[in-house]
């Protein structure tokens, strides 16, 4: 069993902001996997499904983003899971709208609810799926930018990067964090010397 947590803030005025892709993940695969069935359990709502032979537990903390873990890390104990079973779906601000990284581990990267998760769980081995949504435009601040709606221009990246998660967060459950990072995560350009009219010109290349 796994559990896959996407965070957001409950109420449907934060319901289209970047602050909350987590929650519109959980709800693109809960439409996939045909669930409907939420009930309201540690300050969340969590729905029962399943992705291939494996049982998995959708969820969205209500205890607004930054107390993220009060509701997680009770649910993890409930359910008799260890953090490695658990998959944290997030906006990422570090990377560009659209862009999508997955980690096995790591530390909260200045993210308030990865910080109230760590806190509750004890522990930092559990994956995230991390969704770009971009720095603020000049002179906004960070609340403003996390609590606006995306642009006629970044919706549909966003759009195009959950649909593109899906299959990555299922590999995850079927399979392991490790074969989704290299199958999923974005490849790292390699410079290389390509010869042109005679000169070597340095350009990019997919690896």
């Amino acid at each position: 069993m796994k559990i896959i947590a996407g965070l957001g803030n409950p109420g449907s005025e934060y319901a289209n902001t970047k602050h909350n892709v987590g929650f519109m993940f959980i709800d693109a695969l809960a439409e996939k996997l045909g669930v409907d069935g939420w009930k309201t359990k540690y300050d969340a709502l969590v729905a029962e499904a399943r992705i291939g032979t494996e049982k998995i537990i959708l969820l969205k903390p209500l205890t607004y983003m930054n107390d993220s873990g009060r509701a997680i890390g009770p649910l993890l104990s409930w359910y008799k899971l260890v953090p490695q079973e658990l998959i944290v779906v997030h906006d990422d601000m570090d990377i560009p709208a659209g862009t999508v990284r997955i980690r096995k581990k790591g530390s909260a990267g200045g993210h308030n609810g990865l910080k109230s998760i760590l806190y509750h769980v004890g522990d930092e081995n559990f994956a995230r799926v991390r969704i770009g949504i971009g720095r603020p435009l000049p002179g906004w601040t960070v609340v403003n930018h996390v609590l606006a709606p995306f642009t006629a221009e970044d919706g549909p990246k966003i759009r195009e990067a959950i649909g593109y998660l899906i299959p990555a967060v299922e590999c995850i459950v079927e399979q392991d964090v490790d074969l989704a990072m290299n199958r999923y995560n974005p490849r790292k350009q390699k410079k290389k010397q390509e010869t042109v009219s005679g000169a070597e010109v340095p350009v990019q290349e997919e690896k």
